[in-house]
């Protein structure tokens, strides 16, 4: 409990209970680093915690203001939110489960750059998001 609340503090955030609980469940995220605030609510729930979504949303807006969280929107889903990472890097959507991959691709961001560069432009920032399928499934 230590760490959220010098994370929160860090943030400019007053530590609150709310808010120490839901950056918790966002650190031991087992197996899904991406959270939606409907998965965040039913943890709080599952674990007995008394706070209501509208608190979770409300958190988990002000953890996006001061950047302790990334807000993804991928196309066709809700919102769902990761701890920010300081290594870079980019997202798989699997159309069929919605699983959510995180991958680097040194190639990639190279190429990225230099297209960047040959219309004259210098990348600033830049999200990837790739939406796969697995080979063997029907479209």
């Amino acid at each position: 409990m230590a760490d959220q609340n010098h994370e929160l503090r860090k943030a400019g955030l007053k530590v609150t209970l709310p808010r120490v609980k839901i950056l918790h469940i966002l650190e031991n995220a087992t197996g899904q680093h991406h959270l939606s605030a409907e998965d965040v609510y039913k943890t709080l729930l599952e674990a007995g915690e008394d706070v209501g979504l509208a608190t979770v949303y409300r958190v988990l807006t002000q953890f996006e203001t001061a950047g302790l969280v990334t807000r993804h929107n991928f196309d066709g889903g809700h919102a769902v939110f990761e701890l920010t990472q300081e290594e870079h890097h980019d997202h798989m959507v699997c159309l069929d489960s919605g699983e959510i991959i995180e991958f680097f691709d040194d190639t990639i961001e190279r190429r990225q750059q230099e297209i960047a560069e040959e219309h004259g432009y210098e990348l600033v920032d830049h999200a990837l998001v790739l939406y796969v399928r697995p080979k063997n499934a029907k479209s």
